[in-house]
């Protein structure tokens, strides 16, 4: 699966966690920004514009629902692609914060599959957002097709494991406005 790429936004509290995540990632050739936190992820998530975010659900200040129902309130963020990555179960997952995901993997997870899962959301989500561009110009209701994405997995949110990604951004590009480079951190350094 060379080749693919995107920025995704990791968020994890977990140091260990987010090199593992991210290592994996950039290996299949996408670009990784990380945050600690679900507050830093609100920070950055604007300046960084993933195609997909990874979010752990038990993190200090706030944690991966709450962060995804706050992305999913922001009229800038709602279509962002979700992933939850936690060593929380599903059925906890689903028992949480009512908010959509779009994919769940429970740790420990197999590398391969994450990169699967992350290239299916890129690719899923980049669909979307041509949707929404042709909508947009054609008078379409704004919001169509939000659930067709939350259906393109499989059963129980899960994706489908024939998915890859394609296209986005080149690693070693700047973070549009961010002081990120690819491969960076949102964290800053003291």
């Amino acid at each position: 699966m060379p080749g693919l790429s995107g920025r995704i936004l990791v968020v994890d509290d977990n140091k260990v966690i987010r090199q593992l995540i991210r290592v994996n990632l950039e290996l299949e050739g996408f670009e990784v920004v990380t945050a600690a936190d679900g507050a830093e992820c609100l920070d950055v998530v604007h300046r960084v514009r993933p195609d997909v975010v990874t979010l752990d659900v038990m993190m200090p200040r706030l944690g991966g629902l709450h962060t995804a129902a706050r992305l999913r309130s922001d009229p800038r963020t709602w279509d962002i692609p979700i992933a939850i990555v936690s060593a929380c179960t599903q059925c906890e997952v689903d028992n949480g914060e009512s908010v959509r995901i779009d994919a769940f993997l429970a740790k420990p997870f197999e590398p391969m599959e994450l990169v699967r899962t992350v290239g299916m959301l890129v690719r899923e989500g980049r669909q979307l957002r041509e949707r929404h561009d042709c909508e947009g110009r054609g008078g379409v209701r704004k919001g169509a097709g939000v659930a067709e994405r939350g259906a393109a997995g499989g059963e129980g949110g899960r994706p489908r494991d024939d998915a890859t990604g394609a296209g986005g951004a080149v690693p070693g590009d700047a973070v549009p406005g961010s002081g990120v480079e690819s491969g960076g951190s949102a964290q800053s350094s003291p």
